[in-house]
């Protein structure tokens, strides 16, 4: 197992994707508080999770927490939609107690749909996302327990993960699946006004989403939306932030090569990134 070096005070902000998409998180994060230390993981040697069972989802999610842990994380933001929806609450609640009592994990979706009502005047909302995160319907049930009011339609997108990870961005197959996709989305209702990016490897497509839904659609990604959570959550629970190391360093964990990591992740990042190997 890769140890960072640091001191004992080391206690970073944990952030864990599957991949490359939570970068679009920590990204924010960094920006908008960029006072604390940041520790990345990527599970990229066993991603994408997003068409896997919930038993598997949980198990990886679970051993990339403990990681994270072992590093000195006291809080842990699971900067993955699919990770959220199928893992998070039975980590929150059954693991947890037993494990660190103390430590707490956090998630991308229920700060995305607290204020979700706060943008959509028709009170119809979509979601594009993964098959698994659809699958699960949790945005649907997060959103009624905040806007029981609000319809939602969900597309899954089982392709565009692995067009941005393959940086097509700009090819005539992420026009087409994009197209495909909202066309899909829209025709399931014409009222829909507010698109959700489900997915932390979506903001990379938002231009292309942008050309193809109708200009009165509002879109919104989730890196602001979480950062703002956080520091918010921070807030609120002082005893936590006061636990939390504070010399702004970032570094990063990858499962898989650390050469192919660090030359994805700039792209999701915005700039260069050096990862070490995380052994599980």
């Amino acid at each position: 197992m890769t140890i960072i070096n640091h001191p004992k005070t080391y206690s970073p902000i944990g952030v864990f994707d599957s991949g490359y998409g939570g970068l679009t998180i920590l990204k924010e994060l960094v920006a908008t508080l960029p006072q604390y230390d940041y520790l990345y993981l990527g599970d990229n040697a066993r991603a994408p999770y997003g068409s896997r069972s919930f038993d598997t989802v949980y198990e990886y999610t679970l051993e990339c927490v403990k990681a994270l842990f072992d590093q000195g994380c006291e809080l842990v933001i699971l900067a993955c939609n699919t990770a959220s929806a199928k893992a998070l609450r039975t980590i929150q609640q059954k693991d947890l107690p037993k494990i660190a009592p103390n430590k707490r994990v956090l998630g991308v979706i229920r700060p995305t749909t607290e204020i979700v009502g706060n943008y959509t005047k028709t009170k119809e909302v979509g979601i594009f996302a993964t098959s698994g995160t659809v699958t699960s319907q949790s945005y649907v049930i997060e959103i009624e327990k905040f806007f029981p009011n609000i319809k939602v339609f969900q597309e899954a997108c089982p392709m565009w993960v692995p067009l941005i990870e393959n940086n097509e961005l700009d090819g005539v197959g992420a026009n087409y699946f994009v197209e495909k996709h909202v066309q899909q989305l829209l025709q399931q209702s014409q009222n829909i006004d507010t698109v959700v990016l489900g997915c932390t490897h979506y903001p990379l497509l938002k231009s292309l989403i942008e050309k193809h839904l109708p200009k009165n659609i509002h879109i919104l990604t989730q890196g602001s939306i979480v950062a703002n959570g956080l520091k918010d959550y921070l807030f609120r629970h002082p005893e936590m932030e006061a636990r939390i190391s504070k010399t702004k360093s970032l570094n990063f964990l990858t499962t898989d090569s650390t050469e192919l990591f660090d030359g994805h992740a700039s792209l999701f990042f915005g700039q260069e990134v050096k990862s070490k190997h995380q052994v599980l």
